[in-house]
């Protein structure tokens, strides 16, 4: 049976301390860079920009958009794991409509990665060209 509290309902539970929101928002986090390979992986790479980015001198606008790709594709991650993690959560058979949820998910990030992968190649190649030759 589903309980609908209103926000005007003062009989609603208590919320959350607002640190412990953040505390648990961290811990999926890092429970996802921990445990979960295509997160560790977006992670390396995100750390190779930096240091490739410190190295080649981009500049603050392409400082910018590193950021702004790094924030997308690992926030996608997140919230595919959450996708999976449900799924997972709610059948163990395999099902149409589960594995259209995941495969969308997945895709989601997929894109965001290539998009990602593209704008670097447009920000670095270039700068590496100088900077070897």
């Amino acid at each position: 049976m589903a309980i609908y509290y209103s926000y005007m309902d003062n009989k609603s539970p208590k919320k959350n301390k607002l640190y412990k929101s953040f505390r648990y928002a961290f811990e999926g986090i890092f429970a996802t860079i921990f445990h979960e390979r295509n997160m560790q992986i977006h992670c390396l790479v995100a750390v190779l920009v930096v240091m490739f980015g410190i190295i080649l001198k981009i500049s603050l606008s392409e400082w910018f958009l590193c950021m702004l790709l790094f924030s997308i594709v690992l926030s996608l991650e997140l919230v595919n794991t959450a996708i999976e993690a449900v799924v997972d959560l709610v059948t163990e058979e395999k099902r149409p409509l589960a594995k259209k949820a995941k495969d969308a998910a997945a895709g989601a990030v997929l894109v965001s990665a290539i998009f990602a992968a593209i704008m670097g190649g447009i920000i670095f190649f270039p700068k590496l060209w100088q900077f070897l030759f």
